[in-house]
């Protein structure tokens, strides 16, 4: 097996910056709402090519492309082992979230009708990059209205409204949940899946059906805040997310893009507003923007 390893020597060290990223929220509480930096985890997308053609692409911190490409080749049964792989790395000509593979020929004679899936592979072999992304989406979903505004306290009793619909979790400690509220504070849909992909389509899809989604405006989540729940909110006109994690670095770029509120909480009577600080009201009066 041989490693190919990438000579932009420059490229790779911005991968190696790019594992976090620092941004300017607001810690915010009863009675102060003060501007602090914080590191957020980063989140790119990232192409596996096999045979110089397009086979998956993937969201992950960036770091270790190799060894997560070539575990994501033995767990989709690309390989069954190191052997199995001819030549592995940067391709030096391409973006540097990309790699290539080539497999032997025995192990590609096996496999060959793996090779002819098509249904992962959502980007082009060329500019993988988060900004591409962030341009691409952007082109098909409008910024978030304003004219919403929301307290501390509402937001507070939002979160802990998730936890008490959440039965699944309760049980098992293994599920996500996703709950919708009205500008007043009224419960639109709630659910709960093993994915927080899964559990934010269905709790939308509820309140679609029921023709009441144009009235949503804050979405809990049990998880990480990540591009995708971004855009998939995006999508479904909510203005404000709430999460018990932090939001990736694309995330919150992306939402900040989108005009939308990222935050979460750190105790009781505190929280992180990531973006959108403008529709959170504090003491009567509207928090400061963010330079």
């Amino acid at each position: 097996m041989t490693i190919i390893q990438d000579k932009r020597i420059g490229k790779r060290v911005d991968i190696k910056k790019r594992h976090t990223q620092q941004f300017r929220v607001f810690e915010c509480n009863t009675d102060t709402c003060d501007p602090i930096s914080m590191d957020l985890i980063g989140e790119e997308p990232f192409l596996i090519r096999i045979e110089d053609h397009p086979y998956s692409v993937v969201m992950r911190t960036p770091g270790n492309e190799i060894w997560h490409a070539a575990g994501f080749c033995l767990g989709e049964g690309l390989v069954n082992r190191p052997e199995d792989i001819r030549t592995i790395g940067y391709d030096v000509d391409l973006d540097p979230n990309v790699i290539d593979i080539w497999l032997t020929k025995e192990r590609k004679n096996k496999i060959g009708h793996l090779l002819k899936r098509k249904s992962f592979v959502s980007q082009t072999s060329c500019g993988i990059c988060g900004k591409e992304m962030l341009k691409d989406i952007q082109s098909s979903v409008q910024p978030a209205p304003d004219g919403f505004k929301l307290s501390l306290d509402r937001a507070m009793t939002c979160i802990a409204a998730l936890s008490k619909n959440q039965k699944f979790y309760q049980r098992t400690r293994g599920s996500h949940a996703a709950l919708l509220f009205g500008p007043d504070g009224e419960t639109l849909a709630f659910a709960e899946d093993v994915g927080r992909h899964n559990g934010l389509d269905k709790a939308v899809g509820k309140a679609f059906l029921d023709h009441t989604l144009a009235r949503a405006r804050i979405l809990v989540l049990s998880s990480r805040i990540s591009y995708e729940l971004v855009q998939k909110a995006a999508r479904a006109r909510i203005p404000v997310i709430i999460s018990n994690s932090r939001p990736t670095a694309l995330a919150a770029t992306m939402g900040k893009s989108l005009n939308m509120t990222l935050a979460f909480p750190v105790g009781e009577d505190q929280i992180m507003v990531v973006c959108g600080e403008h529709r959170f009201i504090h003491n009567s009066n509207y928090m400061r923007g963010i330079s």
